[in-house]
């Protein structure tokens, strides 16, 4: 009778609790890539740092590679302008709710600092006072905000509260001659002047100009221009200034005479209708001065084109964008090196910084023709977009340096000159391990970034759409060309949201570091071989087409044909060269990918089967079609769904009938004796206060604890139109056929829930080349709730999963343990759950669809290291789901260790993108531009290390500030400030302590079908089947999960049984236990099962919900 009790892993120690804290933790680390959706910029020339505000209120800051802050308005809004208190490491944001905040970079000690919000203010938000324009004064002192209305307030920055004077649009119009006294509109632009704070310009947006004198509040000029106003800014002798317009033109106006301009209205693009110019810098030099300027392009021909042009001479060059432009910024000698006593006579910049809404492009001002910088961070990741990823832990020194020199190579057309922007230092130790993170793009390309450090850098780009006839135009075949043409344009950027060629789109990406090969598969059923190279080379790239349905001849494909490689000779650069290309049959998506460069072997799927594929013989090893019957009339990439017969449905619904009469039936003899019992039982216990993991073998938990609620999941039908999908496909060397050999294996999990096992036999390598790979059919699991198959890995008899090829002969990994017994995990969209080796009886399982609603979108197996103790070691499964969640589960007995909500469940991409490290952190896309790097490892944490050094004095001392303003954010009541980061470890801790199993079962025979297949000289003849076996079950559940169950009494009267069991207390844990054993044994259902009838039969009550079906074990001699 024992047999029928579902039994548990032993109850965690409180020493494993506190191990857990040494091992998990989760942290968000950093962002990379470019902001999404930038908005504001500004440049501390100074200190050399970059700040960007985006539309989501994000405001980030930049200084030399490695050195990075980010903040978070509370409020998700628009950051419109921003400004750098020069020196003093602090910057105001002017957000689009009419809010002005203050922000300082602090040091937090131990070698780092923040980007922390300290004041705020708000206008009131009306039309009257929304700002529309705003400067800085020159010594940071105020800050000038000039309104829709017309007026000017002055913002102290000290108090960071507004001043009692007002500038009003009526006082400065009454010295403004009767000719101009029209209402002007809103402020446009304010432009300090360079050496006397106390004058200033303020534009309006008709195109009156006044220079204003606030120390005698009066209006020292008035210049007025007939066309809309767009911007102002101030020659460096202070004697000038120009003024941009609404039609495309620039006027220089002498300051000293207001009555007609320097020199007429220029229209650089003129006679014809041109469009605004936005901004202009006009900047002085010693050979000649620099006009720099976006917009102004002619309506009719260019009004489409992003451009910032810049003038010096005879140099004219039209920077051609990719995008709309956010900002520009010119960066002078004169702004870093002046001095309140020194100023030099001449700007001389040497770059500018050009923020446009995709991307950011620094030009450098110095070198002849104008180049541009490499980034060394805030690239740009969805230049083209991503459309998948993989992490390469620890690569090899030689093929990190290979991939550097062929980039390098790539990057020529670059400045050679230092990065600009160098402010701060980095205090954090540079990282011993090399990692990579490649991504798979839209374009067919695929590009290989530095993640070792902070800074997400760019080594090395392959195109593979070089390898096929199609018309491709690069991007980056045009940077840095001037096109004949006037205006003289220069295309610059990388992005490109458009796709010559969608068949090109990379859907897998597989690298082995070692062997140096990597495998990247398309959308047409392309997978190509690469191998990396030192030297340029030409060669002929051969193609093998692999048949996946050859054997079903009533299957006609209409989707979209393969892609057609080149031919010939091709000229290939140093880097990563084809060696070989497999093109599957349908040329449909390539659903999974894996490689064996041990063996030399690659596997490929898609919605139609699976191939193996010998690359050194380049030759397909054995292909399955995964299409049912009813499926192989589909003829697109989707396999269209069918209905069921009206048999099929007919028998199914008298099926249910039955199943719930049955139901009734045995409900009616066992109402009465059971709810006793449950009454009884829930009397005796008091609620569990920690959360034991469930399986099935004996609980040794001394107090019951509550089961979780399951949610009914339903069925999947047979005939799935999407069920052929291959998900994932594995190699291991493991124990297939017996106990006592293990073999070379080959698996392969569909979206149906099917597993195929095969067993390999590869030939020596003095024979490799000359005899064949032989793959034959060993196993299959059909899984009984028919979920995706997403992730498969073998497990040795140390609870460590299988090294990856190569690793244990270049001493990269210990060689794993063929003495005890393997396991394998095999992980669906709904469950977990573990199998012996290689009996295939299932051992532990863990629902998650079950139990959280949620279905599983990413596996990782973990290697987890204590950050108090380097020498401890173990691996981990940790999931993704479809809510967002991310949780750890123990390898050995799928016991729940964490749970942390990551990402939000309505950022789909962010979930379908994520890609797990070896080492317990992880990558999503954040937004389309930007990584966001996490971590759930205590030991394995990433983050910014560095500091700002200001000079003495240069932050001046916080002034006390009136009761009516205070710095935002809430105190407790002990008067610190809430840390999000302390909050969110706490309930890290929290959650910790709570480790879950409930759905963990031992030794639970489900409905899961597994096929033994022996081969013999003839072939497979016949079926039998060797055993049906039911076992009940029941599960525990944490007391943080609501479990109501009912019971009736003789009166019929219904009670909670929680409430029952809340009044009473646990006497004796030994004494629960035994009396716990025999209610369960009183609970116990006897379920019959009969041939005709494979339906279930079920019993609901405090016992899980019994699962009777049938491990059909099938050998075939």
């Amino acid at each position: 009778m024992l047999k029928f009790f579902r039994k548990h892993p032993p109850k965690e120690s409180e020493g494993r609790e506190t191990q857990k804290k040494e091992l998990f933790g989760f942290r968000h680390c950093v962002n990379h890539g470019f902001p999404s959706k930038p908005s504001a910029l500004a440049y501390d020339p100074k200190i050399r740092l970059l700040g960007i505000g985006t539309k989501t209120g994000a405001v980030r800051v930049y200084g030399a590679p490695g050195v990075e802050y980010s903040g978070q308005h509370k409020e998700d809004v628009q950051v419109t302008q921003l400004f750098f208190l020069a020196e003093q490491g602090r910057l105001i944001s002017l957000c689009g709710d009419n809010s002005l905040h203050l922000w300082e970079i602090n040091n937090t000690g131990d070698g780092k600092s923040k980007l922390e919000e300290i004041k705020s203010f708000a206008m009131e938000s009306n039309k009257v006072k929304t700002i529309s324009a705003c400067s800085l004064t020159k010594n940071g002192e105020h800050l000038l905000l000039g309104t829709e209305g017309g007026n000017i307030h002055i913002l102290e920055v000290s108090s960071f509260t507004l001043m009692d004077q007002i500038i009003y649009q009526d006082v400065v119009m009454q010295n403004v001659p009767d000719d101009f006294k029209v209402n002007p509109g809103a402020v446009e632009a304010i432009a300090v002047h360079p050496t006397n704070p106390d004058k200033f310009l303020i534009g309006y947006n008709r195109g009156l100009i006044v220079l204003w004198d606030n120390t005698n509040s009066n209006a020292d000029q008035t210049y007025n221009a007939t066309q809309q106003l767009e911007s102002l800014c101030w020659h460096r002798n202070g004697e000038e200034f120009v003024s941009a317009h609404g039609d495309g033109s620039y006027i220089v106006w002498s300051r000293a005479d207001a009555s007609h301009p320097k020199d007429p209205a220029l229209t650089p693009y003129g006679p014809f209708p041109c469009k605004a110019i936005g901004k202009l810098d006009y900047l002085t030099s010693k050979v000649d001065n620099f006009v720099i300027f976006s917009g102004g392009m002619p309506r009719a021909s260019y009004g489409d084109r992003h451009t910032v042009s810049i003038m010096q001479g005879s140099n004219h060059v039209v920077f051609d964008l990719t995008s709309k432009i956010v900002d520009f910024i010119s960066i002078t000698r004169a702004m870093e090196n002046d001095t309140e006593d020194e100023r030099a006579e001449y700007d001389e910049p040497h770059s500018l910084i050009i923020l446009v809404e995709e991307e950011l492009v620094i030009v450098d001002l110095d070198s002849p023709k104008w180049p541009l910088f490499n980034l060394p961070y805030i690239n740009s990741l969805h230049c083209s977009a991503v459309t998948c990823s993989q992490h390469i832990t620890n690569v090899p020194d030689q093929l990190w340096q290979k991939l550097v020199d062929s980039g390098e190579a790539q990057m020529k057309q670059f400045s050679s000159r230092e990065w600009p922007i160098n402010g701060g230092k980095v205090t954090s130790t540079k990282s011993s391990s090399k990692d990579l993170i490649l991504t798979g793009h839209e374009d067919g390309s695929v590009r290989f970034w530095d993640a070792s450090a902070m800074s997400l850098c760019l080594l090395f780009k392959l195109n593979t759409s070089s390898i096929f006839q199609v018309d491709v135009h690069s991007p980056d075949s045009n940077n840095g060309e001037m096109e004949e043409e006037w205006p003289p344009f220069r295309k610059v950027g990388n992005f490109d949201p458009y796709s010559d060629d969608p068949r090109l789109a990379i859907q897998k990406i597989s690298l082995c570091p070692l062997s140096e090969t990597l495998v990247v598969a398309g959308t047409a059923g392309q997978t190509i071989i690469l191998q990396m190279e030192r030297e340029e080379r030409e060669l002929e790239v051969p193609t093998v087409t692999v048949n996946i349905v050859e054997d079903k001849d009533s299957f006609v494909w209409k989707g979209h044909e393969a892609i057609i490689p080149r031919t010939g000779i091709i000229k290939f650069v140093a880097g990563f060269q084809p060696t070989c290309i497999m093109q599957l049959y349908p040329p449909a998506a390539c659903t999974a990918l894996a490689i064996h460069s041990e063996w030399q072997l690659v596997g490929a799927g898609t919605a139609h089967g699976f191939a193996l594929f010998d690359y050194q013989q380049k030759k397909a090893v054995t292909t399955r079609c995964t299409l049912n019957p009813h499926e192989l009339t589909g003829t697109s990439d989707t396999p269209m769904s069918r209905r069921k017969s009206l048999k099929k449905s007919l028998r199914e619904s008298f099926r249910r009938l039955r199943n719930r009469r049955s139901e009734r039936r045995h409900k009616t003899k066992e109402e009465v004796s059971k709810d006793k019992k449950i009454e009884e039982t829930h009397a005796e216990a008091a609620p569990s206060t920690s959360a034991g993991a469930a399986g099935e073998g004996g609980a040794t938990a001394s107090t019951p604890e509550h089961r979780p609620v399951e949610r009914a999941v339903e069925a999947r039908s047979s005939d799935d139109s999407m069920a052929s999908m291959v998900r994932c496909i594995y190699f291991a060397d493991t124990f297939i056929v017996n106990a006592t050999s293990h073999n070379h294996s080959l698996w392969v999990g569909t979206n149906g829930g099917h597993v195929y096992i095969y067993t390999l036999v590869i030939p020596g390598n003095e024979k490799r080349n000359e005899e064949v790979v032989s793959c034959s059919l060993a196993k299959e699991i059909k899984l009984r709730h028919k979920a995706p198959v997403i992730a498969i890995s073998v497990i040795d008899g140390k609870a460590k999963v299988l090294p990856e090829a190569l690793d244990v002969q270049h001493e990269r990994a210990k060689a794993p343990d063929m003495s005890g017994q393997h396991t394998v995990v095999i992980c669906s969209e709904e469950q977990l759950k573990i199998f012996t080796l290689p009996q295939l009886k299932a051992k532990w399982k863990f629902k998650i669809t079950a139990i959280d609603g949620a279905r599983v979108r990413r596996v990782g197996f973990i290697n987890f290291r204590s950050r108090s103790d380097e020498n401890y070691v173990e691996n981990d499964v940790v999931c993704l789901t479809n809510l967002g969640d991310l949780s750890i589960f123990s390898i050995e007995t799928l016991r729940q260790q964490m749970t942390a909500s990551v990402i939000r469940k309505e950022d789909i991409n962010g979930i379908t993108s994520l890609v797990f490290t070896k080492y317990g952190q992880a990558f999503y896309l954040h937004s389309p531009s930007e990584f966001s790097r996490i971590t759930l490892s205590a030991w394995n944490v990433v983050e910014p290390k560095c500091e700002i050094e200001l000079k003495e004095g240069m932050r001046p001392a916080p002034a006390e500030e009136p009761s009516a303003a205070r710095p935002v954010g809430e105190l407790d009541v002990s008067g610190q400030p809430y840390s999000s980061t302390d909050i969110s470890e706490g309930l890290n801790e929290s959650v910790q302590n709570e480790s879950r199993a409930d759905t963990t079962l031992e030794g639970e025979v489900t409905q899961d079908s597994i096929r033994i297949a022996e081969h013999t000289n003839e072939d497979i003849v016949t079926e039998v089947t060797i055993a049906h076996v039911t076992v009940t079950s029941t599960t525990v559940s944490p007391p943080s999960e609501s479990t109501t169950v009912t019971a009736t009494t003789d009166g019929g009267k219904t009670k909670n049984v929680d409430d029952i069991a809340k009044a009473v207390t646990v006497q004796s844990s030994t004494t629960v236990e035994t009396e716990v054993r025999e209610k369960m044994s009183d609970l116990k259902v006897t379920v019959h099962v009969h041939d005709d009838d494979p339906a279930l039969s079920k019993q609901k009550g405090i016992a899980e919900t019994v699962e009777n079906g049938h491990d059909e074990v099938l050998a075939v001699s």
